[in-house]
This record gives structure tokens, sequence and C-alpha cells, in this order.
């Protein structure tokens, strides 16, 4: 058998960190779309579960009755035209998991380690035969050690703060100004949690996207895959 062959037609495993609003989603699904590859969204999966949450009034101080909840829950991300659906227990919640209620409280929710640890088995399996581009926060450090490339996605508070700002609906009230310092505190939530914390893999390569344009991001990414990926037939 050809090594190509033994490497599963050539593909690799992609892991793109990094902060709230980096734009690792938006990338993420690029690079995913380009390469024919499967996107899976972590965020929206710890999004889910925290709407969920949310509707039965679960505190994420209730660290018990969360994991009891969530062991119910069937999280399904499917490919749409628009991007992606999100749903659970077979309700679309696609739109309802990006509101500000949820962003303002998904960081405390993914701080309970079962949690992590459940979502984190599902999304192992789904890496299990390559060709998969995966981001959220700790998929480089934690879910795919072995990912084959590894990108660490950052910009500056004030950047992802105006493009989450651009993104949102305008019933949302909230300014620029509040929308900065609740990414500063999700950041120091996700950096000084217990249980697999936002950091950078140590052979991750960190690309600061502050003055870089979605398509020029998503180009330099699959100039890297690429380059793994010939590696590899060599």
């Amino acid at each position: 058998m050809e090594r190509q062959d033994l490497q599963n037609n050539g593909k690799i495993n992609i892991a793109i960190d990094g902060p709230a609003g980096a734009g690792k989603s938006t990338i993420a699904r690029m690079v995913a779309t380009r390469l024919g590859y499967i996107y899976v969204d972590t965020g929206a999966m710890y999004r889910a579960v925290t709407w969920h949450m949310l509707q039965l009034n679960i505190e994420p101080e209730h660290a018990e009755n969360v994991l009891q909840e969530a062991q119910k829950l069937v999280i399904e991300l499917i490919p749409d035209e628009n991007g992606q659906k999100v749903l659970v227990n077979e309700i679309d919640v696609t739109s309802e998991i990006r509101t500000l209620a949820v962003n303002r409280i998904v960081s405390r929710y993914a701080q309970i380690e079962g949690v992590r640890s459940q979502l984190s088995t599902i999304q192992r399996q789904l890496a299990t035969r390559k060709g998969v581009v995966m981001d959220g926060r700790d998929i480089g450090s934690h879910v795919l050690p072995d990912a084959e490339l590894k990108i660490f996605m950052t910009a500056t508070v004030q950047e992802r703060a105006r493009r989450r700002f651009a993104e949102m609906d305008a019933s949302e009230s909230i300014t620029l100004e509040q929308l900065e310092q609740e990414i500063a505190q999700r950041d120091q939530l996700d950096e000084q949690r217990e249980f697999s914390p936002l950091v950078c893999a140590d052979d991750a390569i960190v690309l600061d996207t502050t003055k870089m344009g979605i398509e020029e991001v998503a180009t330099r990414i699959l100039e890297l895959a690429h380059t793994v990926m010939v590696g590899q037939t060599r």
C-alpha cells in the first residue's frame, strides 16, 4: 500500500485555536470548504449546552445538575448552504446560540470539567478518519494534540470587539466599549480555567489577524496545509 493511502489519501487534521472574536469559525469554515474537509465548530457545541441550560434555568454553579442534563443532549452540526446548522435534541438553535445572553455566560459552562470531557470525546471521534478542520480554545493543546497542522489565531481585543459588534443584531443593547470589556473578561476566564485552558500549543503557528483580511488569513492557512500534505507524501 502506498504511503499516501496510509495517510487517508493525504488528508490531515487542522486545529485552529484562539480567543473569542478572532474569526476562527469563519476562517475554519472557509478552509474546510476549499479543502473538501469536514468543519467542526466546537464553540457551537458549548453554546448549545449553554442555550439549553438557560432554557431550564440551570446555573453553571450547579455543576452536577448541568452534567446530568448535558448527558441527555444530542448536539448535531449539519452542513448548510449558509454555513452550519446546530441542532439540540432535533431543535434548530443556530440563531439562538449566537445571542448576547449566551455569549455572556458560555465560558462559565465551558469551565465545567465534565462538560469539556463529554464534548471533547465527541470531537475526537469526529476526527478519527482525518480530513477535519476543528476550531475552539483547546483543540491543538488538548482535543487533537496530534493534529498535523495547528494554528493559533489572535487579534487585539479592540479589533475582536469591533468584528463581533459588526455581526450583532441591532436589537442587542450593548456598546462597543462594553463589548470590549466582556471579551477581555472572557479571555481571562478562558485562560485561567483549571481544565483545558485557552493556550497556544508549543507547535502551533501563531497568526495575528488584527490587520489581515478574511481572504488573506484563509489563503495563508491553506498554503500551510498544502505544505504539510506535500510533506506527508514524500
